[in-house]
């Protein structure tokens, strides 16, 4: 008798990683990005545990990441693109033809949601990607689901010839729950690619084809819905039963855990005979679900007068507290966790604000301390950088989209006549994702603007992962570094400078003279991620006896730098635990009143 499998506690990602290590995923491609990032590390690990032929790479890009696991579906392999929510905005253009193409070894997509924005610039629902584009979609709800439906994904995407959507969220990305699941893969044989235009060149005579054949499949998907195991009736008492599906469906069991609910794991197509059976036998069915009313309106749309939450809920993560205040608003008490009517929403009042900051030792913080001193106007872009719109350093004016702080620099010249010369701050990484083409563009259409380029060799907001710059890949292997000089001087750029991050004179001389340049400029700010790299050298401190307490250290918002009151006055203080010794600070100080904590008798704590 074999053993039977023992229960682990994993992540949400780690159990989708492992549910596409036992379908027998042979190819997964992503760019990181939280809630999203440690998907393919995890699978990676799976395989070297527990054996498996199985290549994994950060892509550029979405859009790249998606295109490469398409290709390697059409040679037969099962495959996997991974992504937040805003990556499946860059992925799209793929996204929706690979709708009509099919596929030959089942393709994965994975989208990470992030309600609540804990992570993210939006907090887009990606599960209508999914309607508009003619996917079917699987919505987990713990780790166990997790595991199972990305199993199941890649069966149901060969079985109906079309990849499938597996939407994530925050919540179901991070948490732990337990999950049963043998160790045994499905190892199959990838027997390469066959030619078959009529499938896969998407010229207007085969698409038109290949997309009636998609609506006949959506239709075989959503009768299969209506038996599938994924979409259960949870039976309880009351005349009052509920619809949901993911995370929602976990909130509702704690709030109301006797009531019955019709649970969904597949979200697109609908189960419209099930859901037409479920919703005849009560007097009145809610729909509970998270940020957009993507259930209720079909639902509706399938001629049921179901009843929503609150148009207020649609806004924000849904959590217990607004859940229960959100059923009393339409009239139901909760029989489960239920706090006081009168409880307030939110965190209590009185507590300090806690915003993030860049960490101890940053590589950006020198250059937009010069940057605030230069009174400049700053376009941005998407990581740890976005950070300096907040005080003290309060020196970037932009945040929308990867690479749009070049395009947006651009327009300002463009449509300033040059009169306003914008600096156009990028990191390493996203600058390999998006940046590329938005540069060329400047420099094709004589843009007169500064592009500042932070390289400090990490994708650090996402987990410190490497990219074309770092010169090693995601399974550790060596690679050619990018030259970003040498790139943005092959693109045209006349004018190309780097200057060290821990030089903050070298850093203002270099952005004046890129500034007083005509036409577009590029400097490359290098200097290693601290956190990445575990930079730390000896702490600084202050000496009381030289300091003026003009507080002109605190204005660079090292989390570092603190201040200690002392005989009625507030003195600048530096935590040796956080100082990592970079002396940027030092540099700021007019006196000479900070230095390394092992050459004076000064204040570090």
């Amino acid at each position: 008798m074999s053993e039977q499998p023992q229960p682990m506690l994993l992540s949400g990602n780690e159990a989708v990683a492992l549910g596409a290590w036992q379908a027998g995923c042979s190819l997964a491609a992503a760019y990181p990005g939280t809630p999203s990032s440690e998907i393919l590390p995890a699978l990676i690990r799976w395989a070297e545990r527990h054996g498996g032929d199985i290549y994994c790479e950060w892509s550029v890009n979405e859009k790249v990441a998606l295109e490469v696991a398409s290709g390697a579906s059409i040679a037969g392999a099962r495959t996997l693109a991974a992504m937040k929510h805003v990556g499946l905005n860059v992925a799209a253009d793929p996204f929706f033809t690979l709708a009509y193409t099919g596929v030959e070894g089942g393709l994965l997509v994975i989208s990470a949601d992030d309600p609540g924005l804990h992570s993210s610039q939006n907090e887009q629902d990606n599960r209508i990607y999914a309607r508009h584009a003619g996917i079917p979609m699987l919505e987990p709800a713990d780790s166990q689901e997790a595991c199972d439906f990305a199993r199941l994904a890649f069966e149901l995407s060969e079985r109906f010839d079309v990849p499938v959507l597996l939407r994530l969220t925050t919540r179901v990305s991070h948490s732990r729950t337990p999950v049963v699941a043998g160790l045994e893969r499905a190892e199959r044989e990838v027997t390469g690619a066959t030619p078959n235009p009529q499938k896969y060149v998407m010229v207007p005579a085969h698409a038109k084809t290949r997309h009636e054949v998609l609506q006949r499949s959506l239709a075989r998907v959503a009768r299969w819905g209506d038996e599938a195991p994924v979409n259960r009736v949870d039976d309880g008492v009351g005349d009052v039963a509920f619809i949901a599906s993911g995370l929602a469906y976990c909130l509702l069991r704690e709030v109301l855990p006797e009531a019955p609910v019709l649970k969904l794991g597949m979200t697109y197509p609908l189960p419209g005979s099930l859901i037409g059976g479920f919703v005849e036998r009560f007097a009145r069915v809610v729909v509970v679900e998270e940020l957009e009313p993507f259930l209720f309106e079909q639902i509706r749309a399938l001629g049921h007068a179901v009843d929503r939450l609150p148009a207020e809920l649609q806004l924000g993560e849904l959590t217990p507290d607004r859940l229960v205040h959100g059923l009393r608003q339409i009239g139901i008490e909760p029989t489960g966790l239920s706090p006081a009517p009168d409880e307030a929403l939110g965190p209590p009042a009185g507590l300090p604000a806690r915003p993030p900051v860049l960490c101890p030792g940053c590589a950006h913080r020198a250059v937009f301390a010069v940057l605030r001193k230069l009174k400049v106007f700053v376009t941005g872009d998407i990581g740890c950088y976005t950070l300096a719109t907040l005080e003290p350093l309060a020196a970037l004016h932009t945040c929308l989209d990867m690479g749009a702080g070049i395009s947006q620099a651009h327009g300002i010249s463009r449509a300033t006549g040059g009169k306003q010369k914008a600096v156009a701050v990028i990191g390493d990484s996203t600058f390999t994702h998006m940046g590329m083409p938005a540069l060329l563009n400047a420099i094709y259409n004589g843009g007169d603007f500064v592009t500042l380029i932070l390289d400090n060799r990490s994708t650090a907001m996402t987990g410190g992962q490497d990219h074309p710059g770092t010169g090693t890949t995601l399974r550790g292997e060596s690679s050619r570094a990018l030259d970003f000089a040498r790139l943005a001087e092959a693109m045209g750029a006349e004018m190309v400078m780097q200057v060290p991050v821990s030089d903050p004179k070298a850093i203002e001389a270099g952005l004046r003279q890129a500034l007083n340049h005509r036409g577009p400029a590029v400097v490359i700010a290098s200097g290693l991620c601290p956190l990445r790299y575990r930079v730390r050298t000896t702490p600084y401190a202050i000496d009381r006896e030289k300091c003026t307490l003009c507080r002109r250290c605190l204005a660079l918002g090292c989390p570092a730098l603190g201040l200690s009151v002392d005989s009625g006055l507030k003195w600048p203080v530096i935590d040796a635990a956080l100082c990592n010794g970079c002396g940027l600070c030092a540099q700021e100080c007019l006196l000479g009143a900070i230095s390394l904590a092992d050459a004076n008798g000064g204040d570090a704590v």
